[in-house]
């Protein structure tokens, strides 16, 4: 069994925090269950309801005692506003991997928030949890998500065909990943070359 983690606070920028989830961030919950794509690809609720949404915080709360990752919400710091979620899974840190995801409520979408934030977890795996390879997926039309992760120094590495479910059907991903012991970034094609 692993061990619990704690998840810790963290500045993301000059106007963001990354903590734990807390009950105060349920109208963040049912601002991402209203969302077209967010409950399709992570375990938002939807539809929304008060007793479903303490269930996904308690969820990530979980992830954490279990050892399974670190669960964060964005948060705003002027206004306290939670805007968005990142996640660090570490399912795979035996074999020298860890996978993140993220996601960002619509008004705080292009302003680039989830970017600070993955420079932060990012930064923060590699040089304190010493993760040698991180890695994310991002579906191929999704271009504001490419830019995140290339924003954060991930270098794209091929697509994988059908590879997640996303609602009812499976989807292409393309496999994003950043090195503890990267080269400064260089524009790659898909195939490596």
């Amino acid at each position: 069994m692993a061990h619990p983690l704690i998840v810790p606070s963290m500045t993301a920028g000059a106007d963001f925090v990354l903590r734990p989830w807390e009950m105060s961030d349920l109208p963040l919950v049912r601002e991402a269950a209203a969302d077209e794509y967010i409950p399709l690809i992570t375990t938002i609720p939807s539809p929304y309801s008060d007793e479903a949404a303490e269930a996904y915080v308690r969820r990530q709360w979980e992830r954490a005692a279990t050892g399974a990752g670190y669960p964060f919400a964005i948060v705003r710091t002027r206004d306290r506003r939670p805007v968005g979620s990142i996640g660090l899974w570490l399912d795979e840190v035996p074999e020298g991997r860890a996978t993140l995801g993220y996601w960002m409520a619509g008004p705080a979408r292009r302003q680039g928030v989830a970017g600070a934030a993955l420079r932060t977890v990012t930064t923060w795996a590699l040089h304190e949890l010493r993760i040698p390879r991180l890695q994310l997926l991002v579906e191929p039309w999704n271009t504001a998500s490419a830019r995140t992760a290339e924003s954060a120094g991930y270098v794209p590495e091929g697509l994988l065909r059908g590879w997640q479910r996303v609602g009812d059907t499976r989807r292409d991903m393309i496999m994003y990943a950043r090195l503890s012991e990267q080269p400064p970034a260089r524009r790659q094609g898909l195939t490596g070359g």
